[in-house]
Order: C-alpha cells, then structure tokens, then sequence
C-alpha cells in the first residue's frame, strides 16, 4: 500500500513495488488525470497550479507490468478516509505486507514564511504530516501481527535535519512544514521498539528529488544549480528495503535513497 501515489515518489515507488512482484493499493487525492491541482501558499492572493498525474495513470502503469492496482481516493486530512483506506485493502486483498507512508500535506502553510504562519495553519500540517500518518499505520500494524510480519517505510525529509539556505518560496521551504517532517521521523523508531521484529519501520530520506510538484511551482527555474535525484532511484531503494532480508541491517538509521541505492546496484 503506497499512499500519496498519483504522482512524484509515490507513483515512482508504486512502480517500483510492482516491478519487484508486489501488488499495490494506491491512495492519493486526484483520481482522474488533469484534476491534480496544489497552492503555493496558504495566505498570498495566489492562483492554484496544476499538477500532472493521477491514480489512473499510475494504476494503468502497474497493470502494465502485470500486477493488480487497487485504486482508493484518499485525502490526508480526512480523518475517516484515512482509517477507512488500509481497511478496504485488508478486506479485498486480505493483508498488507509493506505500507509506504508518503503522502505528505504539501500545500497550506508548507511554503508560508514565519510571520505567515497561524495556529490554525501549523495545525493543519502536523495533523496530516504527522498526527493521521500515525492513525493510518495504527489500521495496518495488528493485521500485519497476525499475518506474521510486515514492513513500514515512512518518507522522511533532509528539511528536519537542516536549515533552509533561502527563505520559503524562494530556494526555501516552511519551517513548519519541516517540524512537521521532523515530528514524523521520531515514528519509524516507536513502531521498532513496540512491534519489532515483526513488524518494523524504515526511514527513507529521498533527498533533493524535482517531483512535478516543484516544477509546476516554479516554471522558470531549470533547476541546473544544484544536483537532483531521480525518482526512480528512491522508488528502487524503497522496493528493496520493502522486500530484502538484510535491509533490518539498517533499522534504526536515517537512510538516504540515493545513495543505498548506488551502495546496491539498484539503478
């Protein structure tokens, strides 16, 4: 099961998951190609920005290599869809053997600058980035117990670890986006030490990956002034942490993508 898959890294991962053999249950916002639309800010007069992809397109991709895609809408902030999601996995496929954490709450006050933030605003990232991130895991753990095992990958971010080099909007992101991420990197480590080792989490760090969503934020930037990962490469890190008896070997690390996925030999 691989959240926030329409696009970007979910639908890299999702691909990726599929090719290693895995059916995937996808869940994201936009069904429907051409609906997928995001804001830049949550305070500005700003019009929104359309994005590219959709659950179709990546469910067709899946299809195309051979393995089932089930299709289940999903808001983050929706709090009964979000228990609602992983329970209609379990019952039309019977079990959940890796969930990906990686939908994140990317508009809002994700790109608002400090003195824009609100309470009301910083609320509303911390309870999709964090708060139902959780509650949807809490769906999944006991019928990976009873199955016998699962495993948890959560999509972390470098923005909890280090400072913006230019304010938000501007080659910077929102700290509270970023405190939300960083509250969200603490989970991996509970769920080690509650359910391991049947069931175990890993922290997966993509690093500086030029999803759509960035591109269709800023047009104009080429993005040629400093390095970027592909998607691809997360998603192969990704479909080997999910599947690979020695990735336990890295619980308990923050583990950057692009480079385990060098390290293997994946891409």
């Amino acid at each position: 099961m691989v959240t926030g898959a329409s696009r970007g890294l979910g639908k890299a991962i999702a691909i990726a998951l599929a090719e290693a053999g895995f059916d995937v249950a996808i869940t994201a916002r936009t069904v429907h190609e051409g609906d997928g639309r995001t804001e830049r800010n949550s305070v500005r007069d700003e019009p929104t920005v359309a994005l590219p992809g959709s659950l179709e397109t990546t469910a067709t991709e899946i299809e195309a290599i051979g393995r089932r895609a089930l299709v289940i809408p999903m808001d983050l902030l929706d709090l009964d869809a979000v228990r609602a999601a992983p329970r209609q996995v379990l019952t039309e496929w019977g079990r959940i053997d890796v969930l990906m954490n990686n939908a994140i709450v990317g508009g809002g006050a994700s790109l608002d600058r400090v003195m824009d933030l609100t309470a009301e605003s910083m609320a509303v990232l911390f309870r999709g980035n964090f708060i139902h991130q959780v509650v949807l895991t809490q769906q999944v753990v006991p019928a990976m117990i009873a199955q016998g095992g699962g495993r948890i990958l959560n999509m972390v971010s470098g923005s909890a670890r280090l400072d913006p080099r230019a304010p938000a909007g501007e080659g910077g992101w929102g700290i509270a986006y970023s405190a939300s991420k960083a509250a969200f990197g603490r989970f991996a480590g509970g769920i080690n030490a509650e359910f391991g080792p049947q069931v175990v989490a890993f922290n997966i760090d993509p690093g500086n990956v030029v999803t759509e969503r960035r591109k269709a934020l800023n047009p104009t930037d080429a993005f040629s002034d400093y390095g970027s990962e592909s998607p691809e490469a997360i998603g192969a890190a990704a479909a080997w942490l999910a599947s690979a008896p020695e990735a336990t070997r890295l619980l308990g690390k923050w583990i950057y993508a692009p480079q385990l996925a060098i390290d293997k030999r994946l891409i």
